[in-house]
This record gives C-alpha cells, structure tokens and sequence, in this order.
C-alpha cells in the first residue's frame, strides 16, 4: 500500500466580528443628530404691541418699549419709523431714507444710546430691538436693503414681521 498524501485542511477561522467601532459611530450620529435638531429650532421673541391692555389711551411704559423700533416698508421706496408703541410713541412716525443719511445713521444713533443706557442699568450689551414690516405693496429689495441697514449698524435683535395695525396701515397710507 502506498501512502496516499493526506488532504490538507484550511483552518476554520473565528466568524465574530468586531462591533466596537460601528458602535461608537451611531453613537456619534445620535449625538450629531440630537444638537442638529436642538440647534435648528427656531428662535422668536414675543413682542408686546399692548392690544391686551385695557387703558389704550394710557398705556404704562416699560423698559422694552423704550428700546423698540418699528419699521415700516410701503411702496415706492417708502419708509416709514417710530421708536415705542403707536399710541404713545416715544419717537413719533417719521418718514425716513435708505443708506447711510437715513435709516443707518438713525439705528446706529438709537443702538449706541440704548447701549449706553442698557450698560447704566447694569445689563450690559442689550440694544435696540427693530421690528421690520413690509407691507404688500413693498418690494423684495426693499427689505433686504434694510436688512443690510442691520446687519452694517450691528442689530443683533430684529424680527420680520407682516401684521399691521389699522392705525399703522393709514398712516403708511397717508403719507
């Protein structure tokens, strides 16, 4: 009998795979996942216009009003600005330019003051807050030139918003 040569068998190798890194990859995700959507919700302020107080005639000034300015956008390049509420403004309506002698001198005049004021009172860094109202007869340019008015004069604190008040839509009316 001969020797047959014996068959030579592979060795069987372990099939366990290492999940440590799949693991501390979803955990990343999740915790990417969880600050994306933390972060990406969206920031609003309420603004008090003061249509639930009783006394319209009257009403009581706070320390918010002093540091609000509204905007309004009309058509035909028409701006129209106040500093307080409506009824009892601080600054009463006016009629005012885009560009650097009109609307940005004034902000940056009100956001400097009020940062000055703010800082007296011991709340360092609170500027104006600029309520922007684009009418529907205004144009896209218009508010993002105002836009460019902010972000140039530095106002962190500004809201778009499109309800007027009827007051607010005869006087953007009239003038």
């Amino acid at each position: 009998m001969k020797n047959l040569p014996q068959k030579v068998r592979s060795k069987k190798l372990s099939s366990r795979v290492d999940l440590t890194a799949m693991v501390s990859v979803s955990f990343l995700l999740i915790i990417f996942f969880m600050v994306v959507r933390e972060l990406s919700k969206p920031k609003a302020m309420e603004y008090d216009n003061g249509q639930d107080r009783e006394c319209c005639d009257c009403p009581p000034r706070h320390y918010g009003e002093n540091r609000s300015i509204t905007i309004m956008l009309g058509e035909n390049n028409k701006m129209i600005y106040y500093m307080g509420i409506l009824n009892s403004p601080i600054i009463s309506p006016k009629e005012i330019k885009y560009g650097k002698d009109g609307i940005r001198q004034e902000l940056l005049k009100r956001n400097k003051s009020m940062l000055e004021y703010s800082a007296a009172l011991g709340k360092p860094g609170r500027g104006i807050t600029v309520v922007i109202k684009p009418s529907k007869k205004s144009n896209f340019k218009n508010l993002v030139d105002i836009l460019d008015e902010m972000d140039i004069a530095n106002i962190s604190a500004y809201v778009i918003v499109n309800d007027f008040t009827p007051e607010e839509s005869k006087l953007l009316a009239l003038k």
